[in-house]
């Protein structure tokens, strides 16, 4: 007689969660100067069955909200109680900057630049550093919920790691509208989690500060679809089959503006373009001096300023074109 294959026991600090719990466990990280503890909630539901543990994580820039909503809603609805594996979810891994409504910490620093961190090192190192060791050790895959920062908002998109074939898989399940691969970042989270051989994917949607409904739902859709895939969704669980299939981008270019004044944007965020498209104008308060801003090729706008007043140079649109299949 064969017993019956169990999952693994996953431990974060001094916490064991075995097969078949679910526990809200906590990473302590620092005091504010109050002396009122600051820690990251993370909940872990740990199935009976064998299969990946998948890490869902948000806020790991405190301004990035709508990656926040994706989880809150998520275990709400307990999209997280799978039939196999394991699943981290994480729904705000900066506090600091979450209650501060910044991307950063109050120090200035960046904790998705400080990875893997260091156990007596600033703040920042030193969340990364306990993130590192209580939560990697843990996980098969990653997905990293961002949102659009500095009033960029970024139509719903999956970025992935071109040398890393599982995380373009993962891409393509996760279905976004838009898809692309990304250059590692120093010290980021998902360079960190490319060095420990873990597939990780970054969703970014939406405007920092700002909750968009279709990014909101699109990203609880894709993370769904990554379940779906592992076969890991309670049959209460009803995934939507997608009619449209995501649409690969290439060649990708930022527009600048050509002078200070107001931007006007005059095309919608997602919208496919042509070459000599007038995609918006900058213009001065008394309509002296008006630019266009004209598409330097065809394919789509994922990405729009929502900054009213802009200096040369600023970023304004974020163009790619699509690779054919």
């Amino acid at each position: 007689m064969h017993l019956e294959e169990k999952n693994k026991t996953i431990t974060i600090g001094n916490e064991s969660i075995s097969p078949g719990q679910e526990k809200r466990v906590h990473i302590q990280i620092d005091r504010l100067p109050t002396g009122t503890l600051i820690d990251i909630p993370i909940y872990v539901f740990n199935s009976r069955k064998p299969g990946p543990t998948i890490l869902v994580q948000a806020g790991l820039h405190g301004d990035e909200i709508n990656g926040i909503e994706i989880v809150r809603r998520m275990l709400t609805q307990k999209y997280f109680k799978v039939t196999k594996g394991a699943i981290i979810a994480v729904p705000i891994l900066n506090i600091f900057g979450f209650i501060h409504f910044s991307r950063d910490l109050p120090d200035g620093k960046d904790v998705n630049r400080s990875f893997p961190g260091f156990k007596f090192g600033s703040l920042a190192s030193r969340i990364a550093y306990h993130f590192t060791k209580e939560i990697f050790p843990q996980i098969d895959l990653g997905i990293d919920l961002h949102t659009g920062g500095s009033r960029r908002f970024n139509y719903p998109q999956t970025r992935y790691t071109a040398t890393d074939s599982k995380s373009a898989e993962l891409a393509t399940i996760f279905n976004a509208p838009f898809t692309f691969s990304s250059d590692l970042i120093a010290k980021s989270f998902r360079k960190t989690a490319y060095s420990k051989g873990i597939p990780t994917i970054v969703y970014e949607a939406g405007e920092s500060m700002r909750f968009n409904e279709y990014a909101i739902e699109q990203g609880i859709q894709g993370v769904l679809n990554i379940f779906q895939h592992f076969n890991m969704l309670t049959k209460d669980t009803i995934v939507i089959p997608e009619d449209k299939k995501t649409i690969y981008l290439t060649n990708r270019k930022w527009l600048r503006a050509p002078t200070a004044g107001m931007f006007l944007p005059k095309i919608k965020n997602g919208s496919a373009i042509t070459k000599g498209t007038i995609l918006g104008i900058v213009t001065d308060a008394f309509s002296n001096r008006i630019k266009e801003i004209k598409a330097p090729l065809s394919g789509y706008v994922f990405c729009i300023n929502h900054q009213a007043v802009v200096s040369q140079g600023e970023a304004l649109f974020h163009l790619g074109e699509s690779i054919k299949n």
